[in-house]
C-alpha cells in the first residue's frame, strides 16, 4: 500500500514569488483525497512536485509505492504511446529501448543488432512489459470495445477526449502503481463515465490524490479534502459534504487567533509606553521598562498568525434583457448523422439543460443556435430581440488576439478604467496584459463569461461552462445565472450545476431527443 507525506514544502515561481510556503500534509494508505483550491493556487504544481517532475526549494516529500500520474492534458501519438505514458518508469524505459532496437534491426539486420534486439526483448519482459500488455487488453476492451492488439497502433486523433481519459484511467486503476495522482480525470467524461469513475475510485485499494472541479464527483469519491490557498495547505478530514462548513469554521478560528495577537501587541505597547514615562522619574522601574521592551520586540519578531486566505470574490453581472416569449423554435429539426427530427420550443426566462452522452450532437445544436453553419434539415428560429451569446467548450477563440484588456476595450468601446474594473470583478485584473491563449483554463472560462456579460446577450448558449471553473467560480456562475434576465441553454455533465436548471432536453444515444422535468443520465 502507498502513502504520501509532504513536510514543510516550499516552492518558488521562476520570478521568485512564493507559490507554496511550508506546506505539510499526509495522504495515508488507501485514502482517497481531493485536492481543491482556486485556479492558479498551485494544485497541478503540487502534483508535479509529488510526482518528481519538479524539485521543491525547501522541505521534503516522502512516498511508498509506485506513483502513477494522469496529467491534465491529453497525449499525442498512438494508443500504445498513451498507455505507455501512464505505465511505470521501468516499463517506459524498456519500451523505448525495444523501439530503438527494432528500428536498428529494420535498418540493417546483422548479428550485433539481433543480439541487442534479443536483449531489449528480455529486458522488456523482465520489467513486466508483456504482463502489462495483458492488462492493457482488458483496458482497451472496457474503454474502446476492442482488444489491445487491434488498437495499439491507432492514432489518438481518432479517439474522443472521453475515450482517451477512460483508457488512461482504466490502465492506472488496473496497473501496478499503488499511488495515483489524477489531475482533472473527469474532464471530457460524460456522466455515465463519471459515475463509473466514482465507483472505481471508491472500490480501489490504491491511494488516490485527485484534482477535480466536479462537486458531485468530489462528494462521492473523496474521503478527505486537501485545500491549497494563500500559499499554504490545510486538510479537512471529512468528506466534501462538510467541507464548506469546515472551511468557514477554520476561517473564523484564524481570524480569532489574529485578533488575539493584535490585542496582545496593543497591550504590550501600552505597557512599554507606561513604563517609559514612569521610569523617566523612577530609576527603580528602568529594569522593568527594558524587560517590557525586549518582550515586545520578541513578540513582534515572531510575527502574527496567518490570516484566513482572502475569499474569492467573482461577481458576474449577467444582465440580459427582455425578449419575445418564444425564444427558440425547432420544427422537425434534424442534425445529419446525429439527431433524428424533433420539435421543441424554449420560452423566455427558462433555464434548459441539454444532457446526453458524448457524441450525441449537443455541442452541434448549440453552435447551430449561435449562427454557425451546421448541416441540418427542418426549421430552427430565434424569437424577437434574441441575441445569442455562445460559450465554447474548447475555448478555441481565434478571434481573441492580444492582451485581454485591449480586447475588451476594442470590442466594447470601454475606457481602460472600466475595462480593468470589469476584469477585476472576475478576478482577472492581474492577467489584463496576458494573451487569451496564455491564460489558465479557469481564467479563459471566466473571461468568456465576462464577454457574454458585456455583449448584452439575451440567450446564453453555454457548452460545459463549469468544466474548468474552480469551486468558487462555479458557484458565482450559478448565482449570476439566477439574476440573469434572459434565457439559458446549457450543455453540461456537471450534475451539481444541472440540478439548478428548470427542465431538460435529453439527447439519447439512439438519436432521439426527449424532454424531461428531471435530469436523466441513463439514455
Amino acid at each position: 500500500m502507498g502513502y504520501i507525506e509532504v513536510s514543510d514544502l516550499t516552492y518558488l515561481l521562476p520570478d521568485g514569488r512564493p507559490l507554496l510556503l511550508e506546506a505539510s500534509f499526509k495522504v495515508g494508505e488507501g485514502a482517497r483525497a481531493a485536492l481543491v483550491g482556486p485556479n492558479g493556487a498551485g494544485k497541478t504544481t503540487l502534483l508535479r512536485l509529488i510526482a518528481g517532475d519538479l524539485r521543491p526549494d525547501d522541505g521534503r516529500i516522502a512516498s511508498a509505492g509506485g506513483i502513477g500520474v494522469m496529467r491534465q492534458f491529453l497525449g499525442t501519438g498512438s494508443v500504445r504511446d498513451l498507455l505507455l505514458s501512464v505505465a511505470p518508469g521501468p516499463v517506459r524505459a524498456a519500451a523505448a529501448e525495444l523501439a530503438r532496437a527494432e528500428a536498428a534491426i529494420a535498418a540493417r539486420d546483422d548479428e550485433p543488432r539481433q543480439l541487442a534486439y534479443a536483449q531489449a526483448v528480455a529486458d522488456y519482459a523482465d520489467v513486466g512489459g508483456y504482463e502489462l500488455e495483458v492488462v492493457w487488453d482488458v483496458c482497451a476492451t472496457e474503454a474502446l470495445g476492442l482488444p489491445y492488439e487491434r488498437v495499439a497502433g491507432r492514432s489518438l486523433a481518432t479517439l474522443s477526449g472521453g475515450e482517451q481519459k477512460r483508457l488512461m484511467l482504466e490502465a492506472l486503476l488496473r496497473g501496478p502503481d499503488e499511488i495515483l495522482l489524477l489531475d482533472e480525470p473527469d474532464n471530457f467524461l460524460d456522466v455515465r463515465a463519471k459515475q463509473w469513475l466514482e465507483r472505481a475510485i471508491s472500490a480501489s485499494a490504491k491511494t488516490v490524490l485527485l484534482v477535480s472541479h466536479d462537486r458531485r464527483l468530489l462528494a462521492e469519491a473523496a474521503d478527505r479534502v486537501i485545500t491549497v490557498e494563500g500559499h499554504e495547505v490545510w486538510v479537512h478530514g471529512g468528506g466534501f459534504a462538510g467541507y464548506a462548513e469546515a472551511r468557514r469554521r477554520r476561517g473564523e478560528r484564524l481570524e480569532e487567533r489574529r485578533q488575539r495577537w493584535e490585542d496582545e501587541r496593543a497591550r504590550l505597547r501600552r505597557l512599554v509606553h507606561t513604563l517609559r514615562q514612569r521610569s523617566a522619574n523612577n530609576d527603580a522601574l528602568a529594569g522593568a521598562y527594558r524587560s517590557a521592551v525586549s518582550r515586545l520586540e520578541r513578540f513582534e519578531r515572531a510575527g502574527p498568525p496567518r490570516r484566513a486566505p482572502k475569499e474569492q470574490n467573482v461577481r458576474m453581472r449577467l444582465r440580459g434583457g427582455r425578449t419575445g416569449k418564444r425564444v427558440v423554435t425547432c420544427e422537425n429539426l434534424e442534425l445529419s448523422g446525429l439527431l433524428a427530427a424533433f420539435s421543441t420550443e424554449i420560452r423566455y426566462g427558462e433555464r434548459v439543460g441539454v444532457l446526453g452522452l458524448n457524441g450525441t450532437g449537443k455541442s452541434h445544436f448549440l453552435r447551430l443556435l449561435a449562427g454557425e453553419p451546421i448541416a441540418h434539415d427542418g426549421v430552427v428560429r430565434l424569437g424577437a430581440r434574441v441575441v445569442p451569446g455562445h460559450f465554447a467548450q474548447t475555448h478555441l477563440r481565434p478571434d481573441l488576439r492580444g492582451p485581454v484588456a485591449e480586447l475588451i476595450i476594442g470590442k466594447f468601446a470601454l475606457s481602460r478604467n472600466d475595462a480593468m474594473a470589469a476584469l477585476a470583478r472576475y478576478e482577472l485584473a492581474p492577467a489584463g496584459m496576458q494573451a487569451f491563449e496564455t491564460l489558465s483554463g479557469g481564467q479563459q472560462a471566466r473571461l468568456q463569461i465576462l464577454l457574454l456579460e458585456l455583449s448584452g446577450a439575451t440567450l446564453l448558449l453555454l457548452d460545459e461552462p463549469t468544466d474548468n471553473l474552480d469551486l468558487a467560480s462555479a458557484e458565482a456562475l450559478q448565482a449570476g445565472l439566477g439574476g440573469f434576465e434572459g434565457t439559458v441553454l446549457a450543455v453540461t455533465h456537471d450534475r451539481w450545476f444541472a440540478d439548478d436548471l428548470d427542465r431538460y432536453l435529453i439527447f439519447g444515444a439512439d438519436g432521439l431527443v426527449r424532454e424531461s422535468d428531471e435530469p436523466r443520465w441513463d439514455l
